[in-house]
């Protein structure tokens, strides 16, 4: 049984992604901040939860160390609504921590044992941000397409291992993160994000997570240093 870690798991892509894999019969942890939704999904889903912040890079790394996986699904962030402009050097180092470097970190710890058993998938939870700028969300942005660029050396560097990686780039999905940037600004951001889609409508949570699983299973063995867009058509132009 394939053993997966998904960080950010207890709700939204990262709570569906959780159902979606142990639905699939992987033997799941998950991580998150979120104690009492983690416990609630845990017991729901049989997956095992642990408390942990993503960002407490000593946390993270004593937490891998007496722990293997063979897939990881590395989806903490955090959102940005604020002009370039109207941010300073805290938002920044928020923004990229969050995004970009808690990945570097997981990665960092569940790589030598993919390597030594010569078998692992990795799946970055990007957004089209990251590929197409967001206005309002420009560091944000930033450490999105940082995603695209640590993949893509990732995948360089562990193909010889047998160690897929790839990432998933999300347009509006209805989650709790567009929930908090609806109390923010309003309920027009709905009605905003979704004309930016061909489709003209949000993503559920679930539509993203089977693109995650897929990157996950043994079908995608040769796919390696991508980056799908699950985003009702954004990349495309509206």
């Amino acid at each position: 049984m394939r053993r997966a870690l998904v960080t950010g798991g207890a709700a939204g892509i990262g709570a569906a992604t959780v159902r979606r894999l142990v639905g699939e019969g992987k033997a799941v942890t998950f991580i998150d901040l979120d104690s009492v939704a983690g416990e609630a999904l845990a017991q729901e889903t049989g997956a095992r939860f642990a408390a942990l912040d993503g960002m407490d890079l000593g946390a993270v790394a004593e937490f891998l160390a007496g722990e293997d996986f063979d897939i990881l699904v590395s989806n903490i962030g955090a959102d940005q609504h604020a002009f370039f402009t109207g941010t300073g050097p805290a938002d920044w180092q928020r923004l990229l921590s969050v995004n970009l470097q808690t990945a570097f970190a997981f990665c960092h710890g569940v790589l030598p044992g993919m390597q030594a058993r010569g078998w692992g998938r990795i799946v970055l939870v990007s957004s089209e941000a990251g590929r197409l700028g967001s206005k309002g969300g420009a560091v944000y942005a930033a450490a999105k397409a940082g995603l695209l660029g640590f993949g893509r050396s990732l995948a360089r560097e562990n193909a010889r291992y047998g160690i897929t990686v790839n990432a998933v780039l999300p347009g509006p999905v209805h989650t709790p993160m567009v929930e908090r940037a609806v109390a923010e600004v309003g309920a027009k951001i709905l009605d905003d994000m979704a004309r930016l889609t061909l489709l003209r409508r949000l993503g559920r949570p679930e539509e993203i997570a089977a693109a995650i699983a897929f990157f996950c299973s043994e079908d995608a063995g040769f796919i390696t240093g991508e980056a799908l867009g699950v985003s009702g058509g954004m990349g495309c132009g509206a």
